[in-house]
């Protein structure tokens, strides 16, 4: 594998979230209090929030993600089938895609995020 090796993640549904959440942060060796730490609230938010993303708003998906080193990316899929560009990984319009850069989409530094606003 190269340094550019990125893993993509086609999501459909909202719930297909729980499993990719709770496997980047185990990846990242962090426990659901460790990463609670990271974001200024309670382990029981986190797991909260695994159980059952879809019911957070997007800015808190997006601090979790920025926390957990990956990012939202919307794919247009119609523009790769109109430009005949290969598709990678899937029908989905967007993704959950791992990356050693921070999430762009959050300002916020990762380590230090507003307390109180969950």
């Amino acid at each position: 594998m190269s340094d550019n090796f990125q893993m993509d993640y086609p999501l459909v549904l909202a719930r297909q979230l729980q499993h990719h959440l709770r496997s980047l942060r185990k990846v990242r060796g962090l426990t659901q209090a460790e990463l609670a730490q990271r974001l200024g609230v309670v382990q029981s938010r986190v797991a909260d929030i695994e159980a059952n993303p879809g019911a957070v708003s997007l800015d808190q998906l997006m601090r979790v993600l920025a926390a957990l080193d990956a990012q939202l990316v919307v794919r247009d899929l119609q523009a790769l089938k109109t430009t005949g560009a290969p598709l990678s990984g899937g029908q989905a319009t967007s993704k959950v895609s791992s990356s050693s850069a921070k999430a762009a989409s959050t300002a916020q530094d990762k380590n230090n995020p507003p307390k109180g606003q969950w």
